[in-house]
């Protein structure tokens, strides 16, 4: 049976992160459960599926019908990932990466706006 088609990833609990990545979490009561962060959004669904398992849920609102207990959902889920120190250190990097390019940016922005002599000189170049 094809996956149901819920969000803009096309599977239920997965959404798409800007950069690209597939984010899944699920409901249980009032609270929401972070399960992480995946390449693909077929992993990310049977992550999503898998935790259903968990929870107990009825199997009509899962993603994939082709696992029928807990263990077989679990064995299609891709192993949770540890977030250890070296992630956060390169998390940090990114950001600072790009807390740098957003400066250049605005400081080019800057100097579009001051100097348009200057600009008008190299666009004609």
């Amino acid at each position: 049976m094809p996956p149901r088609c819920r969000t803009s990833s096309g599977y239920r609990g997965v959404r798409v992160r800007p950069f690209g990545w597939f984010y899944v979490e699920i409901r249980s009561g009032n609270v929401r459960l972070s399960l992480g962060t995946f390449e693909t959004a077929h992993e990310a669904a049977h992550t999503y599926d898998s935790a259903a398992w968990r929870l107990s849920r009825p199997c009509s609102p899962m993603n994939f019908h082709d696992a029928q207990t807990c263990q077989q959902a679990q064995d299609l889920a891709p192993p949770p990932r540890l977030i250890i120190d070296q992630d956060h250190e390169e998390h940090r990097r990114r950001q600072r990466c790009l807390r740098i390019a957003e400066a250049d940016e605005l400081a080019m922005a800057e100097w579009r706006q001051r100097y348009l002599q200057d600009v008008a000189n190299e666009n004609a170049f």
